[in-house]
């Protein structure tokens, strides 16, 4: 049975009789004794080929996802971001003498976007209009946060947050594709609990901050700040990685085209986080200077 949560199904964990789909194809072939597509949870291979020819078959499920549905559903995520957070930097300036009502209006979209990732993430099917309105506020969000960074830090720190988003993407797509990232359920444990341990951390901060003053705990600012910034972007990387395993299996056992819908909102959440853990180590080191 597939999860609903998106967290696990859409990065290739879903559970068939007790098994991982996806990343114990092999295991269950030899378990079953037949072919991996046997077992999985699409059961169909868009990759056969005809005995009698050996040219490749027409996949069986007519709407399964591709490559395409994937890069074009994306694009409209991530168009829909950055449309909003453009929209926001120009309409809503920050004002350094009301520098409160910038956060609120970021804080208020940030947690209407998260809101939107929760409704989402426990459909059973993928909700485009979900995803967009996520991505939309989630834009307004970002955008608000990256006007407030270019006032106090300078505009340059948002465009080297943006090149640092960017160029991690392309070296994680890169390894992976050359094979150097292995995933598997190893590894996909190690991140999931790596990535709790930093998300309660955080919020121990952020209750610090706001209860005690100044920078809570210190894992936002300075040295220690630094150090947590990249062990964030390590994170993102690394949970690019799965997205990247989704899609790709996702292909290969011939879901249904909407679940391109549930990898570009991975694909989504998770450049959000490498953004903005970069915007946060630029903060610091122009801080520095």
């Amino acid at each position: 049975m597939r999860s609903s949560n998106p967290v696990f199904s859409r990065r290739g964990f879903s559970r068939d009789n007790g098994g991982y789909a996806g990343f114990d194809a092999q295991q269950q072939h030899q378990q079953a004794g037949t072919n991996p597509y046997a077992t999985n949870p699409y059961a169909t291979n868009p990759y056969a080929t005809d005995p009698a020819t050996g040219m490749p078959q027409a996949p069986a499920r007519a709407n399964a996802m591709t490559i395409d549905d994937v890069v074009s559903r994306t694009a409209m995520t991530l168009g829909t971001l950055i449309v909003t957070a453009t929209l926001s930097w120009v309409l809503l300036p920050v004002d350094p003498a009301n520098l409160g009502k910038s956060y609120g209006i970021a804080i208020g979209a940030m947690l209407v976007a998260f809101v939107f990732a929760i409704i989402q993430s426990f459909k059973q099917k993928a909700a485009p209009g979900l995803i967009l309105a996520y991505a939309a506020f989630e834009g307004v969000f970002l955008g608000v946060i990256s006007a407030a960074t270019s006032t106090y830090f300078g505009a340059g720190v948002v465009i080297q947050a943006v090149l640092g988003t960017m160029c991690v993407f392309a070296a994680v797509l890169f390894s992976y594709k050359m094979g150097w990232i292995r995933v598997n359920r190893r590894f996909y444990g190690f991140v999931m609990a790596a990535a709790l341990g930093f998300i309660l951390l955080m919020l121990a901060n952020t209750l610090f901050a706001v209860f005690g003053g100044g920078d809570g705990l210190g894992f936002r600012s300075g040295g220690l700040g630094l150090l947590f910034g990249a062990i964030g972007v390590i994170l993102g990387a690394c949970f690019l990685a799965l997205d990247f395993k989704q899609v790709e299996d996702g292909i290969a056992y011939g879901a249904p085209r909407e679940e391109a819908w549930l990898a570009a909102f991975g694909l989504t959440m998770t450049l959000v986080w490498i953004y903005i853990e970069m915007l946060r180590i630029f903060q610091i080191l122009s801080g520095d200077d």
